[in-house]
């Protein structure tokens, strides 16, 4: 028969026992709650709004089912601008500022920037103690992702599409294979790795995808002998199963409660879908039966208009649709702020947070947006757009029709709407800022290029 000091020596040491599991239950549910959300973005090349099943496609509404799950259990914004080709846009995204500050508005001048002067979204990320890496397109960023914060990356010498290679550069080096590898494959690889190796920290991860930017090409999934319009569904199709790659790596981690994923694209459609070859019913651009305004390099709507959508399981409420504006410059403070990170001093910034509403709250919505490229540029709000020449549009029934208003037309409405877009253009000045000449060899080779 026991003793009665043994009886209770034992149920104190049961006591002590749970006392201390929950203290540890406790402690590891306050850490789940404090830790600092990780985030991952990303950035697929040369598809707008048209591309995808969510926002309508009527060429593609079944070819995208992981981002289109993305976004009926997530937050989509209807309204979200980049500018219309791919260097400007990555140059916004990673500094917060328009390009007529930076010097990057086109193609030919996105490398303008300089880490050493400009702001740098993976820089203030890792002041907030983050660890931050990126895989895929870079180049026409300048300098290299290890310049401007990335702390591990792999990228390649193109601003064009890098499919089946045999060499790309991984942390500044080299790296050479004796058979060709299916470059986006190695990216995403990358990008899985890095996830893995740091689960147990805060993390940032930009996967700039190559997909699905000309040459069109084959994919690992291609069947033999397919026809150029197949490989275009083809290459559709393998960004979204990448897409469903980094979610489902997420997932088994048992990271997506604690993982923002945002993903978008850097412009709208470009004019390679809309070839015969690519496109031979001709539905290209189209959201449902209607033709999208414009596309990949122009200041119109199926120029600018990016899909944007943000899943955040459990914070960010599932299937809303936000028809708040949103540009580019907006990236860099609503990451910082999620982060807990402070922006920089003595800089102007353009973006504005929407961090509140990816938590499901209506935040501060902007009231206009701002798009420029090369020369050009326009301000738009809620139903009006104004450009640089002058000219007011009516965007009532965008992204399909642009009306244009006549200069002296004495609508109320469109009179209050050109005095309040005229007032956020004067306070930009783009004019005023880094541009190249109207009349230089270089601007008219820009236009050109920007054109196409």
């Amino acid at each position: 028969m026991r003793s009665f000091f043994s009886l209770t020596r034992s149920r104190y040491v049961l006591l002590l026992s749970a006392i201390a599991v929950n203290v540890f239950v406790v402690n590891m549910s306050v850490a789940a709650e404090s830790r600092k959300p990780n985030i991952v973005f990303i950035f697929a090349d040369d598809c707008g709004i048209d591309t995808f099943g969510c926002y309508g496609s009527g060429r593609f509404p079944g070819l995208t089912p992981n981002i289109d799950a993305l976004a009926s259990t997530g937050v989509r914004f209807e309204r979200c601008y980049a500018t219309p080709l791919c260097g400007p846009s990555r140059c916004l995204v990673m500094t917060g500022r328009y390009g007529f500050r930076t010097g990057g508005t086109s193609n030919q001048t996105a490398s303008t920037a300089s880490f050493k002067v400009e702001p740098s979204l993976p820089k203030i990320l890792s002041q907030s103690g983050y660890v931050t890496g990126m895989a895929g397109k870079w180049r026409q960023m300048s300098d290299s992702p290890g310049d401007w914060g990335f702390k591990e990356f792999i990228t390649d010498p193109t601003a064009g599409g890098y499919f089946w290679k045999t060499s790309y550069t991984k942390n500044g080096n080299e790296v050479t294979t004796e058979k060709e590898i299916y470059y986006p494959d190695v990216a995403s690889d990358f990008a899985v790795d890095f996830l893995r190796r740091h689960r147990a920290e805060p993390f940032y991860f930009y996967l700039s995808e190559h997909l699905i930017h000309g040459p069109i090409l084959r994919t690992p999934d291609s069947k033999p002998e397919s026809s150029p319009n197949q490989h275009y569904q083809d290459n559709l199709a393998y960004l979204d199963k990448t897409v469903g790659k980094i979610v489902g790596e997420l997932d088994k981690l048992g990271l997506r409660e604690n993982t923002l994923i945002l993903f978008s694209t850097d412009n709208g459609t470009a004019t390679v879908g809309y070839q015969e070859v690519h496109d031979p019913m001709k539905k290209t651009g189209m959201i449902g039966t209607r033709p999208v305004y414009g596309h990949k390099g122009q200041l119109l709507e199926g120029g600018s208009r990016v899909p944007l959508i943000a899943n955040w399981r459990g914070t960010s409420p599932a299937g809303k649709v936000l028809k708040d504006l949103v540009d580019f410059s907006d990236l860099l403070p609503t990451f910082t702020e999620l982060a807990g990170g402070a922006l920089p001093d003595g800089v102007k910034l353009d973006g504005r947070s929407f961090a509140p509403q990816l938590r499901g709250g209506t935040g501060n919505p902007r009231e206009s947006i701002f798009v420029q490229l090369g020369t050009g540029w326009y301000a738009r709000n809620d139903q009006w757009k104004l450009n640089e020449k002058g000219e007011l549009f009516s965007m009532k029934d965008a992204p399909f029709v642009e009306v244009p208003i006549a200069v002296d037309s004495n609508d109320a409405a469109a009179v209050t709407a050109r005095k309040s877009l005229q007032s956020v253009l004067d306070d930009l000045n783009p004019a005023g800022g880094k541009r190249e000449p109207e009349n230089s060899g270089k601007a008219k080779q820009n236009k050109k290029k920007n054109k196409k």
